[in-house]
């Protein structure tokens, strides 16, 4: 079948029978199960927010993990996915939502992983090839679409103030209080709007006086600045107080999560043989979740 055909109708017919299924069949699924071990040791590997976290953190992070994983499917499109990705992909929905205990992507049915950067045809080849994430409008409502060679830069390098899947799912808050517009009206008091839109035209100024360190393609319009903005708030939380106190200030209110404090200078952590198994059983990790 033309893939174009697929990703326009088929996978949209999927989403809206999955969601009918989830609203008139089944109330949102909540984890029953443990967290799975070898889930944990992905996040060890591969999430520093989740290793600065403290050991109750960690728990709540996990289980929201898991409660992601179960309410939102994770479809690979001509590429193969395993599952570090679906980690990676819910731990990008958890981190800006982490400060909200009862948070639930309710809208959210299906994140679609294509194996590279797309055009706004959805073609994975030809030219104009430049979307590496995207959320889903009209008859892609319910759906994201990321890049998984995308996905998996995010969390390999995170100095570089950027982590697309993180921007999409931040996207994806914007909507939910109405258009995508940048002012995050389900986070932020009203009395915060106005002073928050002055201060993204002033950092939009800077971007375009080309005076400021912030991607320059926040400068695009305000809802790719507060997405951009906060890719640079979660991975170089410290450095983004030092040269923008404002902004750093005001998405530390929006996202009730104060990242300066937290410790994201650590290398992930690395788990020898001989290391205490951090499942916390008290065995080493080659007695335990080390086992083939």
């Amino acid at each position: 079948m033309n893939f174009i055909l697929f990703v326009l109708i088929i996978a949209p017919v999927g989403v809206i029978l999955f969601g009918w299924f989830r609203k008139n069949n089944s109330k949102w699924v909540v984890p029953k199960e443990p967290f799975p071990k070898e889930w944990k040791l992905i996040l060890i590997k591969e999430v520093t927010f989740y290793n600065s976290l403290s050991n109750e953190e960690k728990k709540r992070f996990e289980y929201k993990v898991q409660e992601f994983l179960l309410n939102c499917r994770i479809t690979p499109i001509k590429t193969n996915i395993d599952a570090t990705d679906k980690i990676l992909v819910a731990a990008s929905a958890v981190i800006p939502i982490f400060g909200f205990n009862d948070w639930k992507y309710i809208s959210l049915y299906e994140v679609l992983i294509y194996p590279s950067m797309f055009n706004e045809n959805f073609e994975l080849e030809g030219s104009d090839r430049r979307i590496l994430g995207m959320v889903g409008n009209g008859p892609m409502e319910g759906i994201m679409i990321l890049s998984k060679q995308a996905l998996k830069h995010g969390f390999q390098n995170e100095s570089d103030k950027k982590n697309t899947a993180i921007h999409e799912f931040v996207h994806l808050i914007d909507k939910t209080g109405g258009p995508i517009d940048g002012i995050p009206s389900v986070l932020m008091e009203k009395q915060y709007a106005i002073p928050w839109i002055d201060l993204i035209n002033k950092k939009v100024e800077e971007i375009y006086n080309k005076e400021s360190d912030i991607n320059p393609y926040g400068g695009t319009n305000s809802a790719e600045f507060f997405s951009v903005a906060s890719e640079y708030f979660f991975e170089r939380p410290k450095l983004l107080e030092r040269k923008h106190p404002e902004l750093y200030k005001h998405l530390e209110s929006v996202f009730k999560q104060d990242m300066s404090s937290r410790n994201l200078t650590k290398n992930k952590a690395t788990i020898g043989r001989n290391s205490p198994c951090p499942c916390n059983s008290g065995l080493k990790f080659k007695k335990c979740c080390g086992l083939k």
